[in-house]
Formats: C-alpha cells, sequence, structure tokens
C-alpha cells in the first residue's frame, strides 16, 4: 500500500510539473509576437516619417522650380513681345528707306550682297597687299646699306625737284586780278598748272566748258555764253550762293575773280585756251581752306 501511494504522489507531481511549464510556454509565446510586433510598427513610423520628410522637400524643389519656370516662361514672352517690337521698326524703316531710295525689298537685298561681296574682295585686297608689303619689308631690311644708298639719292632728286619747281615758277606769268588788283601767278597750259598745283599753295579745279552747258566745277558752276577766238575773248556766267557773276569780253589768262562761300573767300578763273566759238578751257583756283566738292561713293 505505501508502495502504491508513493507511486502515486510522484505521478502527481510529475503531472503537476508538466502543467506548469505548458502555462510558462503558453505565457512566453505571446510576449516574443509582441515585441515583434512593436519592432514592426516602429519601423513603419520611421518610414512614414521619412517619406513624408521627403514629400515636403520634393513638394518644396518643386514649387520653386515651377516659379523659376514661370519667371523664365514670362521673361521669355517679353523677349519675344520686344523682338516683335524691333523687327516691326526695322520693317518700317526698310520700308522707308527703301521708299526714299526707290528700291524695292528685291532690290536693297541684292545691293546689301553687292556690298558683302565688295567687302570681302576689299578684305582679300587688303590681305594680299599686307603680304606683299611685309615681303618688300623683308627684302629692304636684308639689305641696309642699299636702302641708305637710295635715300641719299632720294634726297639728291627732291633737291633737284625743288630747284626745278622754283625754276618752272619763276617762269610763270603775274598778272592782276579784275578785283583785286593783286598780281597773281597764272598758268597758261596744263604743264605750268601742274607746276602751281606743287606749290600747294591753292586748290585748283581743270574744267571744259561747252557753250550753253552749266557745268559744275568744285563748289560753283561756270557757263560759256559766248567765245571769240579771233580776238581771243570770251564770255562766261559764274553761279555760286545762289548767285550769278557775269564775266563779260575778257581775255585768256586773265584772272576773273569773285568772292564765295559762307565767309566770302576770293575764288579765281583762268581761261587758257579757246577751241573754236563754242569750247574754252582753264582752271578755277580756290583758297586751300575753301569748302571742297563732295565725294561721289
Amino acid at each position: 500500500m505505501r508502495g502504491k501511494s508513493k507511486d502515486a504522489g510522484i505521478a502527481a507531481a510529475k503531472e503537476t510539473k508538466e502543467q506548469n511549464m505548458s502555462e510558462e510556454d503558453v505565457e512566453s509565446t505571446p510576449r516574443t509576437y509582441s515585441g515583434a510586433l512593436l519592432g514592426a510598427i516602429a519601423v513603419a513610423l520611421l518610414l512614414g516619417i521619412g517619406g513624408l520628410i521627403w514629400s515636403f522637400t520634393l513638394n518644396g524643389r518643386l514649387s520653386r522650380q515651377e516659379a523659376a519656370m514661370t519667371e523664365a516662361n514670362q521673361h521669355s514672352a517679353n523677349l519675344e513681345a520686344e523682338l516683335r517690337e524691333t523687327n516691326a521698326r526695322l520693317k518700317v524703316a526698310t520700308e522707308e528707306l527703301g521708299n526714299s531710295l526707290g528700291l524695292t525689298q528685291k532690290q536693297m537685298d541684292a545691293r546689301a550682297q553687292e556690298l558683302v561681296r565688295r567687302e570681302q574682295a576689299d578684305n582679300a585686297r587688303l590681305e594680299t597687299a599686307q603680304k606683299k608689303t611685309s615681303q618688300q619689308l623683308d627684302a629692304v631690311s636684308t639689305d641696309v646699306t642699299a636702302v641708305k644708298t637710295d635715300v641719299g639719292g632720294v634726297k639728291t632728286d627732291v633737291a633737284k625737284t625743288q630747284n626745278d619747281l622754283a625754276s618752272a615758277v619763276a617762269q610763270l606769268t603775274s598778272m592782276k586780278g579784275d578785283l583785286s588788283g593783286h598780281a597773281s601767278l597764272i598758268a597758261r597750259n596744263h604743264d605750268e598748272l601742274e607746276v602751281l598745283k606743287h606749290k600747294g599753295d591753292r586748290n585748283y579745279y581743270e574744267f571744259t566748258l561747252q557753250k550753253g552747258q552749266k557745268k559744275p566745277v568744285s563748289t560753283v558752276s561756270l557757263e560759256l555764253k559766248k567765245a571769240d577766238p579771233k580776238k581771243s575773248r570770251f564770255t562766261l556766267v559764274v553761279y555760286a550762293d545762289d548767285k550769278s557773276y557775269e564775266k563779260k569780253d575778257r581775255n585768256l589768262n586773265e584772272p576773273l575773280q569773285f568772292y564765295s562761300g559762307k565767309d566770302p573767300m576770293l575764288y579765281e578763273i583762268v581761261v587758257n585756251n579757246m577751241a573754236g566759238k563754242n569750247q574754252i578751257t582753264g582752271y578755277l583756283a580756290t583758297p586751300k581752306n575753301a569748302p571742297v566738292p563732295p565725294t561721289v561713293q
């Protein structure tokens, strides 16, 4: 009996121990699952917060980029408006210029192309001239002694030319003008006129007049009215400063003088040749500081 009681007690103790172990396992299992769930929730919260921050930052960047794009579009629109206005003004100016010159757009384009071609040709000629000059300078630099000799020869030639000029000037005829009464050196032919030009104290303009022809010479105009080759006399009219001066029955090689210009300056005409009754030749002499005729482009 005691043996059975002892065995029964041992069995009861084992059963009680097994029940206690089962309860501990049941209690430990929920605790493990609960910790993992909290960790997952924490990770999810961190990811959510990070996503919100990234989204906020991205929205800010997008807003700034949209603002910059809007500003750029506005600036582009302003530039386009200014360009349209400029093109409109340029078109009006071009049309006005074309109308004032009597040219069509096609003619203006052709003229512009011609100017470009001329500029290119001029640049090419300039480049060629520069190369040629450079070559010449190189050649000159290789023979300094020869250059010095040439310079000496040039000085001699200049001195001789000056002496010849002085001699030629001494041979020129001096006659009194019809207004000032002062004696003036006159040229009776083209060669003597070249001598006067080399003196450099006045400007000289040669002319040939046909009877009844009003011809511009320098800043005035001249017209032959009558010529008498037998008596070597002629009559011409001078047009200057909206006025006319008739030089009637004048002689060949006689200085004919008149005043012209805003600040009146003494001009002088000399007729030194007569071809029949319808043509005379001569020259106009003007002061060195007198106005000059416009250059034709």
